[in-house]
């Protein structure tokens, strides 16, 4: 049994280590007045902040799961250790050496986690001094083939490791360092060798610009480790599926401008920074996982849809095509918006940069688009569809795509875009989306039959449905509705006895639609008018949007005349969205081949621009 810490060492390690400092390596904390600082939850999943730290008390609180504690209780949550894992770690960050009464061995050597990040330290150090002399001209020469000169070397302190094999390891004994703690390193073999010989090494830092560990890339012949690019093994500080090169050069640009890019490699990042690309980082010896995405959506400081944007830059080639796929399929790993930048040519960054310059890297991250869109283009451009059965090739193709989203509030606008692309009805797209689904024996079928297959439920009966996804306030796509649903909530009486002619087909978002399903459905029975509407689905998200709605600001004097303007808004999207879909048709439509169809739909559009121009007089608010 570990023997307890000494009462002495334990008050020194709280007094030192600021909450504030602690809790900004993990989470990005802005100002929120009273002294206090506020950020998103660490422990779970929100869209606004309610997660707060008061640097004065040394304490934190979030007000969404009711987690708090002072800093060593946060550093035991954060890294699932036990209460003296994470006071050593935290001596080890403030340079405290703890004292132990007896009772036994500890589990960690009292210090190592300093030692090793010290050790660290200094080999980078050492690295980048040996990257001058004469034995790393093959370095400094690949370095300069990658176009990086001596200060760019020295801004992301590039160093060389020697080819003698103990250089390193003699340089580091020679002030102070154990054997053992060289190997708990990382830094030097069992065997006394040196881990990195004859290689271009980058120190991989975390947000407080500590030395994790290095990446090293193969630069002679005859190196003996086959793989081009060596990384430090697993370490006490170094996990590689928990680090990001470059995170501690973007960290506060990835905060600040709520962007992420996300690259592949070291020559990447740097091509990136040195363009002015300054939110650019990438994994290190591993794929891109969810570790990495917390990660990162810790450091964007925002779950928002709107506030943030994390985008994946991939080679045109299939293997990058099947990176995107893999990304899109955990896409609800982020709370931000997903996109790709692809360079037609099939350079990656750094080679962008070398041959078309810095500006030309720059506009690849503005070029970005959609994940989604990118994925489902590629699958689509395989396919002719000119011919009807080249359409439900693509189709069938491009269904087992939409069927493997998790996020059940971006199914419905994935199969309206698919059905974009394709020029085919969006009935028709969901029915072979749900086939997909049974074929496969997903569960995702019942996401769609939730709200689709009216045909399938009892009349009277309202549809299953499981949690509804929290809408975001802030969204700007969706304003009109948030803004239709807070006066209806607000000032029912405003509205014409068919709710201005607004239908559940007006509401994209699925939480929007099911409040407008409960308002529909509401009758004149006991309590107030929200309670009614409550009642008709006692749903909690439909509860909190509820009571949202009847106190946020935004609203002027309701009158009959504002809540027209706001529901032909609503309105006029919905037949935008369908003049959108019936041009696409159209435009997927040979007339000679059935001149009568071609007619009617072109007809219908011609009808709906006329409505839709009628509903804009009456359009005159904020939301368009």
């Amino acid at each position: 049994m570990a023997g307890l810490i000494n009462e002495e060492d334990l008050a020194t390690v709280r007094e030192r280590s600021r909450i504030d400092e602690v809790v900004g390596s993990y989470v990005t904390l802005r100002r929120a007045g009273g002294g206090s600082l506020s950020g998103l939850c660490p422990f779970h999943d929100e869209k606004t902040p309610s997660f707060n730290v008061n640097p004065a008390r040394g304490f934190y609180h979030c007000f969404g799961c009711g987690e708090g504690g002072d800093v060593i209780a946060f550093v035991q949550k954060i890294n699932n250790v036990s209460f003296s894992e994470a006071v050593e770690f935290l001596a080890d960050r403030v340079g405290v050496q703890l004292r132990y009464s007896d009772g036994g061995g500890q589990r960690m050597e009292p210090g190592l986690r300093l030692r090793v990040l010290e050790a660290n330290q200094q080999a980078a150090e050492y690295f980048a001094g040996q990257l001058t002399g004469s034995g790393a001209l093959p370095g400094r020469q690949f370095l300069d083939s990658r176009g990086f000169d001596k200060t760019a070397a020295e801004q992301f302190g590039i160093g060389f490791a020697p080819t003698g094999g103990r250089d390193l390891g003699q340089h580091l004994k020679a002030r102070g360092f154990t054997d053992a703690e060289l190997v708990k390193a990382g830094l030097v073999r069992e065997n006394g060798w040196d881990f990195f010989q004859g290689r271009v090494l980058w120190p991989i830092r975390d947000a407080g610009r500590s030395v994790l560990g290095f990446g090293a890339r193969k630069i002679f012949d005859d190196d003996r480790m086959p793989a081009k690019y060596l990384n430090t093994p697993e370490t006490i500080v170094y996990k590689k599926s928990h680090v990001l090169y470059g995170l501690d050069l973007a960290r506060q640009n990835i905060a600040k401008k709520s962007q992420a890019v996300i690259v592949e490699g070291y020559t990447d990042v740097m091509a990136c920074h040195l363009s002015g690309v300054d939110t650019a980082v990438a994994s290190c010896g591993t794929a891109f996982g969810d570790e990495h995405a917390r990660l990162l959506q810790r450091m964007l400081g925002t779950g928002d849809v709107a506030g943030g944007e994390v985008i994946f830059t991939f080679d045109g080639d299939a293997a990058g095509q099947a990176a995107a796929l893999k990304v899109f399929k955990s896409d609800t790993s982020f709370g931000s918006q997903t996109y790709v930048a692809v360079e037609p040519t099939g350079l990656d960054p750094c080679d962008l940069r070398i041959q078309q310059g810095e500006a030309a890297l720059r506009e690849l991250v503005g070029r970005r688009v959609p994940l989604y869109q990118f994925v489902m283009r590629n699958v689509l451009t395989g396919y002719d569809l000119d011919r009807v059965d080249g359409r439900l090739a693509a189709l069938r193709a491009a269904a087992p795509l939409v069927s493997s989203i998790r996020d059940e509030s971006l199914v419905l606008g994935y199969i309206r875009e698919l059905s974009k692309w394709l020029g085919m009805d969006p009935d028709e797209v969901r029915r072979e989306v749900k086939v997909t689904v049974q074929r496969h024996g997903r569960q995702a079928e019942r996401k769609l039959e939730r709200r689709h297959d009216s045909d399938e439920a009892l009349p009277g009966m309202p549809e299953p449905r499981e949690s509804l996804p929290v809408p975001d306030p802030r969204d700007r796509r969706l304003e009109a509705e948030r803004g239709t649903l807070r006066l209806i909530v607000r000032a029912p009486e405003t509205f014409s006895e068919g709710w201005n002619g607004l239908t559940t087909d007006d509401f994209v978002h699925p939480t929007y639609r099911a409040l407008f399903e409960s308002v529909l459905a509401a009758d004149e029975g006991p309590g107030n008018w929200t309670q009614r509407i409550l009642h008709a689905n006692p749903d909690p998200v439909l509860e909190q949007l509820l009571v949202s709605l009847a106190v946020e600001p935004g609203m002027r004097d309701a009158t009959e005349g504002y809540s027209r303007e706001y529901s032909s808004q609503l309105r006029v999207l919905t037949v935008s969205r369908q003049i959108a879909e019936l041009k696409s048709k159209l435009q997927r439509t040979n007339p000679l081949d059935d001149r009568p169809a071609y007619d009617r739909m072109f007809a219908r559009l011609v009808n709906l621009e006329t409505r839709r121009k009628e509903l804009l007089t009456l359009a005159t608010g904020p939301a368009i």
